[in-house]
C-alpha cells in the first residue's frame, strides 16, 4: 500500500509511519514541523524514519493547497491525515491556530483527496468531541454537540466536513477518536512527559482538580495498530467502514494512579501541588471500543505499568 501521511513528524504520525514501513508499505510523509513544541523532538522522529527505503518526507503546511499538491504526486491508495494543531489548553490562548490547521487544513486535505481521484481518507479526531458527557463509556452514537474547548469544536468540525465530502464528492472517510495517547516520542506538553521530567528532577508537579480526574490512557503502539487497521479496511471495503471509531484503552485510570505508575518506573516519589481544573478539561474519558473491535480487530494489549515503564526508560535515554 502507498500512503500519503500528514503529521509524519508528530507523535502518532511517527508511530503510524513506522508501523506501515516495517510491514513494507510506502509512505510519503508531510509535516510543517512547527514550533508548538521542541522542533528537535520532531526531527528525532523523522531521523528514525529516514533509514526506511519506502519513506519520503516533504515539509508542507496542510492548510496550503498548493503546497499539498506539489508533494502529492504518484498513485496513492489512501490518505492518513494525522496533522493537526494539538493541545486542549493552548486552544484557549490561540484559537486561530486551531481553525487554520484543524478546519482549513481538513478542507484542503479533502479537496486534495477529490483531485487525486477520490482517495479514501483516515483522519484523526479526538475523544474531546464528547465534551462533558456524563454517560460512560463514550460511544460513537453519543451526542457530540457540546464541546468544552475550541480544540474539541474544531475536531468535531472536521468530522462534519468529512461527512459533507462523503455526501457531495463521494469520498470515503473514517475519523478516529483518540483517547489520551502516551508512549515513546510523546509530546512535551502532555502529562506523561511533564510528570516524568519533574519527578526525575525532584520538582513539583501540578495536579489539577485534586487529582479527581480519569483518563483512558492508551499506548501509542495500540493506537498505531488501530490507524493502520482502519486504513486497510477503508481501502478494501469503504462502503462498510464506519464514519468514526473510538480508539481507546476501554479502561479509565484515576490521575493519582497514573502518577503512581510514573513514580514506580522512576523510582522516586512525586512532589505535588493541587490546582483547580483548567478551562477546557473534562473530568473523565472512557472509550467504548466495541465497534473498532468488530470492524478493525482493535484490542489494546499494553498495560499501563508496562507502557509507562517503557516511556520512562525512553525519556531517560532521550534526555541524557
Amino acid at each position: 500500500m502507498k500512503v500519503l501521511l500528514t503529521g509524519a513528524a508528530g507523535f502518532i504520525g511517527y508511530h503510524t509511519a513506522r508501523r506501515l514501513l516495517e510491514r513494507g508499505d510506502s509512505v510519503v510523509g508531510l509535516d510543517n514541523v512547527n514550533d508548538y513544541y521542541a522542533i528537535g523532538l520532531k526531527q528525532a522522529r523523522l531521523a528514525a524514519l529516514e533509514p526506511f527505503s519506502g519513506f519520503r518526507f516533504a515539509r508542507a503546511d496542510i492548510a496550503d493547497p498548493a503546497a499539498l499538491a506539489a508533494h502529492a504526486e504518484g498513485n496513492f491508495d489512501a490518505i492518513i491525515h494525522l496533522a493537526a494543531q494539538a493541545g486542549v489548553r493552548y486552544s484557549v490562548e490561540n484559537p486561530y491556530a486551531y481553525v487554520h490547521s484543524n478546519v482549513t487544513g481538513q478542507v484542503a486535505i479533502f479537496e486534495l483527496a477529490a483531485k487525486l481521484g477520490g482517495l479514501p481518507v483516515v483522519y484523526a479526531s479526538s475523544s474531546s468531541v464528547y465534551g462533558a458527557n456524563e454517560k460512560v463509556p463514550f460511544s460513537e452514537s453519543d451526542r457530540t454537540d457540546h464541546p468544552v474547548s475550541v480544540y474539541a469544536a474544531t475536531k468535531r468540525a472536521g468530522e462534519l466536513l468529512a461527512h459533507a465530502y462523503r455526501e457531495t464528492r463521494g469520498i470515503a472517510a473514517t475519523g478516529l477518536r483518540f483517547f489520551t495517547v502516551y508512549g515513546r516520542y510523546g509530546r512535551p506538553d502532555m502529562a506523561p512527559w511533564l510528570f516524568t521530567e519533574a519527578i526525575l528532577k525532584g520538582e513539583t508537579i501540578s495536579v489539577f482538580n485534586n487529582g479527581e480526574m480519569e483518563r483512558d490512557f492508551t499506548h501509542v503502539s495500540d493506537i498505531a495498530a488501530g490507524v493502520v487497521a482502519a486504513a486497510d479496511r477503508i481501502v478494501a471495503n469503504p462502503a462498510e467502514t464506519a464514519l468514526v471509531y473510538n480508539l481507546g484503552n476501554n479502561n479509565p485510570v484515576k490521575l493519582m494512579e497514573f502518577i503512581a505508575a510514573i513514580e514506580r518506573a522512576a523510582g522516586r516519589k512525586a512532589r505535588m501541588e493541587m490546582k483547580p481544573k483548567p478551562a477546557g478539561d473534562v473530568l473523565r474519558t472512557y472509550a467504548d471500543i466495541a465497534l473498532a473491535e468488530r470492524d478493525l480487530g482493535f484490542r489494546p494489549v499494553t498495560r499501563l505499568d508496562e507502557g509507562i515503564a517503557d516511556f520512562v526508560e525512553w525519556f531517560r535515554g532521550y534526555n541524557g
